[in-house]
C-alpha cells in the first residue's frame, strides 16, 4: 500500500474519531424525555414516592463524577419543598440498568409521585436544566373534585 493512502486513511480515522467525541460530549447532560418508564418504589431502595418529584440518580462505586451529581442533586432538593433524591447504586443492583436502560452513570431522572419518569440526563446534568423540568411539576396542583 503506498503511503499516501495509508496517511489518508489514517486521517479518515483521526477525523471521524474527532467527530463522534464531539457528538458524544455534546449529548452529555442533557435532558431527554423518560419515554414510558415507569419507576417501581420497590426499586428506590425501600423508599417511597410520597414527593411531588424524585430525582433518581444511578451510580457506580467506581464512577468518577457520581460524587459531583450527588452534591448537586442534594442542593436541589434541599432548596425546592417536596422534592427528594434517591441513589441507586447499579453495583449491586445490576438488573435496574437494564429495567430502566441506563448506558452511563451518572444517569438521573426525574420521576413524578406515581413513579412516571419525566425527564432523564445522561452525565452530569446542568442544574438549569433539572430546576426547568422541576418547575411545573412543583406549580402544578390538581383541581379538587365536586
Amino acid at each position: 500500500m503506498p503511503v499516501s493512502i495509508a496517511l489518508l486513511i489514517t486521517g479518515a480515522v483521526v477525523a471521524l474519531a474527532i467527530a463522534g467525541g464531539l457528538i458524544v460530549r455534546a449529548q452529555d447532560g442533557r435532558r431527554r424525555s423518560g419515554g414510558h418508564l415507569a419507576v417501581r418504589s420497590e426499586d428506590l431502595s425501600g423508599r417511597s414516592l410520597a414527593a411531588k418529584a424524585t430525582l433518581v440518580q444511578f451510580s457506580t462505586e467506581l464512577c468518577a463524577r457520581c460524587p459531583q451529581v450527588r452534591r448537586l442533586l442534594d442542593q436541589i432538593a434541599d432548596e425546592h419543598p417536596g422534592v427528594e433524591r434517591v441513589e441507586i447504586d447499579l453495583t449491586t443492583r445490576n438488573d435496574l440498568a437494564t429495567r430502566y436502560h441506563v448506558l452511563q452513570t451518572p444517569t438521573t431522572f426525574l420521576v413524578d409521585a406515581s413513579g412516571t419518569v419525566l425527564s432523564r440526563w445522561g452525565g452530569v446534568p446542568h442544574r438549569r436544566t433539572i430546576e426547568d423540568a422541576l418547575a411545573p411539576v412543583l406549580t402544578f396542583q390538581p383541581q379538587e373534585q365536586k
